[in-house]
């Protein structure tokens, strides 16, 4: 639970995130929609990786969950570059793939944000050895299934939008 005002502005980002990110995943891409509900994601993915930067409780240092929060970020940069640069080759698939893996990483964190928390509250006590087992497990395990899902959707994607090689 966030302990502070960067905590809950985090959270809050996140939660819009997961949200927004899930719907455009699930809707047509290209519309009037997909491109203000990106733009909401796109912002609120931004506020959450600044708003990772700033928060150390677990080690008191830049850690390796900052080290994910840098993955992040560079996630979503690469799939907003193609729509923002002109001449990039095959920028819709580009955009898609990235951004694809932009939300799959949300979706690991969230996971792994969740079990972490599943020992305390049955009373098991954890130390960090359990927490990164945990974290490393859920997110490899969301990672797998998100790259089954992303296999399936590139070949679409390069046919339906091109892929110049």
């Amino acid at each position: 639970m966030p302990h502070d005002f960067t905590g809950w502005i985090h959270t809050l980002a996140a939660l819009v995130a997961l949200v927004s990110g899930s719907l455009i995943l699930a809707k047509t891409k290209g519309t009037r929609w997909h491109r203000r509900t990106g733009r909401v994601y796109g912002i609120a993915m931004l506020t959450v990786c600044a708003t990772s930067f700033m928060i150390y409780r677990l080690h008191n240092s830049f850690g390796i969950l900052h080290f994910f929060a840098l993955v992040s970020t560079i996630t979503l940069i690469l799939g907003m570059l193609p729509l923002y640069r002109k001449g990039v080759k095959n920028a819709i698939v580009r955009h898609l793939a990235w951004m694809y893996w932009s939300v799959i990483g949300l979706y690991s964190a969230f996971i792994a944000e969740i079990l972490t928390r599943v020992p305390r509250l049955v009373g098991i006590d954890t130390n960090f050895g359990m927490f990164y087992g945990i974290v490393g497990l859920s997110a490899g395990l969301v990672g797998f299934i998100g790259a089954y899902y992303f296999k399936r959707k590139i070949g679409n994607w390069e046919e339906a939008y091109g892929w110049v090689k």
